[in-house]
């Protein structure tokens, strides 16, 4: 059938399929159809974002650069922890939702995963996430107060500079899309609210 642009799923008007090269229109399809295949749905999220096409697409490349296993120093539940850390910091509803559910998929452990977006103080961690979920919540919180003592912390906990790097690029990317994604207000798929609860 191919992805339809039906319905508005945000404050933004809906993509025109009308505005896109078939290149274009070809990548948001094949996305699409990874989703759907992979986790069921297709995330409202990237039925508004073709909006820009251009921008939509180098957003893909970056977002699959951080997240490549093949290509990343840090493992992807750790790259999820840092992103619910902030994005509850931010109050980012919506990155919450569909993060977590991605979390719960990876580590089955709902109320481990619960516990990083209410507080992750609460949650039973590691030396090395305890440092990663501090590291990411003091950038989210005090960007203006940053120094060396961020990064010494993460080397005292066991992290080398690639990974450090890694976790900076990571925690800039949630704060980064926590803004425009709630500026823009995106509709949860009521899915992920339950999905991978066990």
């Amino acid at each position: 059938m191919g992805l339809q642009f039906n319905e508005r799923l945000s404050r933004l008007q809906k993509p025109d399929r009308r505005e896109m090269t078939d290149e274009q229109y070809e990548i948001f399809d094949k996305n699409a159809d990874t989703m759907e295949r992979n986790c069921g749905v297709i995330n409202n999220l990237f039925g508004v974002l073709p909006l820009n096409a251009s921008q939509y697409i180098s957003f893909l490349d970056f977002k699959a650069s951080l997240f490549d296993p093949e290509i990343c120093y840090l493992s992807n539940i750790d790259k999820e922890m840092i992103g619910l850390v902030v994005s509850s910091a931010n109050g980012c509803a919506y990155c919450l939702t569909t993060h977590g559910d991605i979390l719960r998929g990876l580590t089955g452990d709902s109320g481990w995963v619960d516990s990083l977006c209410y507080n992750y103080r609460t949650a039973k961690l590691t030396k090395k996430q305890r440092a990663l979920c501090d590291y990411a919540y003091f950038v989210t919180v005090y960007p203006r107060e940053i120094d060396a003592d961020q990064v010494e912390d993460l080397r005292d906990a066991g992290f080398n500079d690639h990974e450090i790097l890694e976790a900076a690029f990571v925690a800039g990317f949630f704060n980064y899309t926590n803004r425009w994604v709630s500026t823009i207000a995106p509709k949860p798929n009521p899915f992920h609210f339950n999905h991978n609860r066990g």
